[in-house]
């Protein structure tokens, strides 16, 4: 059987959604090598799975999940958000960079400064007129604005575009935002998806906090307009 590249692609829209955590709660949590058969099955043979099956390849989905996660924090991995009100409005504006990016790039700026290095900025593609439109908008912000200027001496500044079904990274970056955007939790709030909550504790873990001030890696932004 031949998949297509974006039937390769691992993203939180197909690994957690609602359908996959009531699947896989169906039944106890299966030993590896009767979830690996089942979840093999399901995948070759999708017109043929059984009920068993697609609750293996369920489980299979959230394992993997945990088991990326897990790495992400053995290996003492970063995850930097920016979680935006989803009532929001857009800025209209195109020529600068907008507020989400901005405060990401400034906690980024901080992370590199605590640990003395330099780093890159990595993007999933996107259509090519979009692309083109936030490189514009990176270069007015690291060239024309002080603090662009400033956090340009740790942040390179002309970013890398990346197809996401080829680069682990990404695909491991989309299943984090997927998770804190469902997760995220103001105060007083409940989490939209509860069903998720053990695996988004794990991607809050990834968090980081800078030392000399505490400023967190995660933000959010309950305006993205510009105060001017």
């Amino acid at each position: 059987m031949r998949y297509r590249g974006n039937e390769r692609e691992i993203k939180g829209k197909k690994f957690l959604k609602r359908k996959v955590t009531r699947l896989a709660g169906q039944l106890p949590t299966m030993a590896p090598h009767i979830m690996k058969e089942g979840a093999h099955k399901c995948l070759t043979q999708p017109c043929q799975s059984t009920q068993k099956e697609l609750v293996a390849l369920a489980q299979a989905k959230l394992l993997f999940t945990r088991e990326m996660l897990e790495l992400c924090l053995d290996y003492n991995c970063q995850a930097f958000a920016s979680v935006i009100n989803p009532n929001s409005t857009t800025p209209t504006d195109r020529d600068f960079l907008r507020k989400d990016y901005a405060y990401l790039f400034e906690r980024f700026f901080y992370y590199l400064e605590d640990i003395d290095e330099n780093g890159i900025v990595v993007f999933d593609e996107l259509e090519k007129t979009k692309s083109h439109l936030l490189l514009s908008q990176m270069s007015n912000y690291f060239i024309k604005t002080r603090k662009g200027q400033e956090r340009s001496s740790r942040i390179i500044p002309e970013p890398f575009f990346v197809h996401s079904d080829l680069t682990c990274g990404i695909q491991a970056v989309d299943i984090i935002a997927y998770l804190v955007s469902w997760c995220w939790k103001e105060t007083g709030q409940t989490s939209l998806r509860p069903d998720l909550d053990s695996l988004a504790t794990l991607a809050f873990k990834l968090r980081y906090m800078r030392e000399t001030d505490p400023v967190w890696s995660f933000t959010y932004i309950d305006d993205l307009m510009p105060s001017r």
